[in-house]
């Protein structure tokens, strides 16, 4: 199938991007990297009557140190962020969390901001964003809004993001931290996580664990652990606090194994 018949707009400058959101409003759709807009269009599963293509835009193409992080441009592309020299010292869970998004080649034209603008539960990188307490950018005539992870995804494919904002950067605190771990299951390597577990170990102790794929937004938790041996006991309490997400690949119980089986392993390995 292909895309019913949508104009292309390509603006020169962030302002020029904004005066078309608020032209068109829900009306159009926002082409960075395109790896899951293209597609939906093609099956007609999303419509537009224009689409906005900020895949070109330098005042998103830039990675940032700001703060006591790392700014992100919604033009930025995964592989792009992932070959940056400092990400692994300044925000390791990222560089371990990355090589799991999809495949090589579709990493080098979808980006982070896409990604998170998608909102897919089972998806790696809004994962990242959650555990790290990160945040969301967005620009709209009215004004500049910043979300937390929490208030941007709202729900499955679901943000907070108006008709009128367009998504300018993510920020992405940086953990300094060597202690990450990341694992997922999924079908077969590249396609969409069954479920994805993420473990950051702070300086005092504390676990910060991630889940994706049990719930309509990704689940987030702080752990503490007197000893390994209390961690299989620690996870068989979380289990039941999930939502009970299903799809046509797994069963909440199905996910809730997996959890059990794979948090353990992904705790050990951060606290190591």
């Amino acid at each position: 199938m292909k895309p019913r018949p949508f104009n292309y707009v390509r603006p020169d400058s962030v302002a020029e991007a904004i005066d078309a959101l608020a032209h068109y409003g829900e009306r159009a759709r926002i082409l960075a990297g395109g790896q899951s807009l293209i597609a939906m269009l093609n099956l007609r599963l999303v419509d537009a009557e224009a689409i906005i293509d900020i895949s070109r835009l330098k005042e998103l193409s830039e990675i940032s140190r700001k703060g006591n992080g790392v700014e992100v441009g919604a033009a930025v592309t995964q592989n792009r962020l992932l070959a940056w020299p400092e990400l692994r010292s300044r925000v390791p869970l990222l560089a371990k969390i990355i090589p799991w998004v999809g495949h090589f080649q579709t990493r080098n034209r979808g980006t982070i901001c896409g990604s998170l603008s998608h909102a897919d539960p089972s998806s790696e990188i809004p994962l990242a964003l959650a555990m790290l307490g990160g945040s969301v950018v967005l620009r709209s005539k009215r004004g500049t809004r910043v979300l937390t992870a929490d208030q941007f995804q709202t729900g499955v494919l679901s943000t907070a993001r108006e008709p009128d904002e367009l998504v300018v950067a993510a920020h992405f605190p940086a953990n300094g931290s060597k202690g990450v771990a990341f694992r997922e299951a999924a079908r077969r390597h590249g396609d969409f996580a069954i479920v994805g577990v993420g473990a950051v170990r702070k300086a005092d102790g504390e676990v910060i664990l991630g889940i994706g794929g049990v719930s309509s937004r990704p689940f987030v938790t702080s752990l503490v652990f007197e000893s390994p041996d209390e961690i299989a006991a620690g996870i068989e309490k979380l289990l039941w606090r999930f939502d009970g997400y299903e799809d046509m690949h797994a069963t909440p119980r199905m996910r809730r194994d997996l959890v059990r089986r794979m948090a353990p392993l992904v705790i050990e390995e951060a606290m190591a």
